[in-house]
């Protein structure tokens, strides 16, 4: 009987935002494995003591960047962990959209401004600032030209919190195509959705915001199959993957774009696509038994 940990955040009095996880729990015990959640931060919690330990809804890492990090490492060196501590560190800083434009993958344009940086701001279109570091559209904002001075000073808030900005163009075709998340299991597409514009004009950096608005089933083209294969396998080990989602916008050609890999802690959307579960579930069982 495989021991599997899934690991999440520690929501305190609040309700788990992860509607997948008591599913993926109850799943994965019906089927013979003792599983259970665990928070990462938990002191308590013997990792070593795992067959396999899934990220599943670590939420709140990219505030803890460095604490994240340094538990991804120690876990790595217990037991076996998905996805494994090389790839999760890479894909942790998303500074590997670079890496991955550099090895042909259509990606949306992105310059970095590390702290003490000057700005540098577009002055003829729409763009937007996002953290390196970030989930859930936390700090990120779009602009018009006309707004410089309020992105410089998120800019500035940014820098003073150690924060590494993306400066990327607006894509404008997102709000008529919305954006594709495209998930991968096991290797293999498991299915794939649709969500409107997260970033509405206006809408403060600091704000909270909706992460998945408008979700919605959607079968991928040819052409989003293609972006999606191709960042896969730029990814630096990639073949120890065990899950994916790759997010996808229009280019002001129509051509799918990269917007971000998703390789630490994807939301899997499973109450959107019930039918995916038991794919999901055993892929985490073959995981946990692998002998390598």
């Amino acid at each position: 009987m495989p021991r599997i940990a899934l690991a999440t955040y520690d929501p305190g009095t609040e309700p788990s935002k992860d509607a997948d996880l008591p599913l993926l729990v109850r799943a994965l015990t019906d089927a013979g494995a003792e599983a259970e959640a665990r928070h990462w931060d938990d002191p308590a919690a013997d990792w070593g003591g795992y067959d396999l330990v899934v990220i599943r809804s670590t939420w709140d890492y990219s505030w803890r960047a460095a604490e994240f990090g340094a538990w991804v490492d120690r876990v790595g060196a217990l037991t076996r962990l998905a996805n494994p501590a090389p790839v999760v560190r890479w894909n942790a800083d998303k500074r590997y959209l670079g890496d991955l434009a550099a090895a042909g993958v259509p990606t949306v344009p992105t310059r970095y401004v590390p702290p003490g940086e000057p700005a540098g701001l577009p002055a003829g279109e729409e763009f937007v600032i996002k953290p390196t570091s970030g989930a859930g559209a936390r700090f990120a904002a779009r602009y018009t030209p006309a707004e410089h001075d309020t992105a410089v000073r998120h800019l500035a808030r940014m820098h003073a919190e150690g924060l590494t900005a993306m400066v990327q163009p607006y894509m404008p075709r997102i709000d008529v195509g919305g954006e594709r998340a495209l998930q991968f299991f096991g290797g293999r597409l498991l299915h794939a959705s649709r969500k409107g514009a997260v970033l509405a004009p206006g809408t403060p950096y600091d704000a909270d915001k909706v992460a998945h608005p408008r979700l919605e089933p959607w079968q991928p083209t040819d052409a989003e199959l293609t972006v999606a294969e191709k960042a896969l396998a730029a990814v630096p080990g990639a073949p120890g993957l065990l899950y994916a989602r790759v997010d996808l916008v229009d280019g002001d050609d129509g051509e799918p774009r990269l917007m971000e890999l998703e390789l630490v802690e994807p939301n899997l959307f499973l109450w959107l696509h019930p039918d995916s579960l038991p794919r999901v579930t055993q892929a985490i069982l073959a995981a946990a038994e692998d002998p390598a």
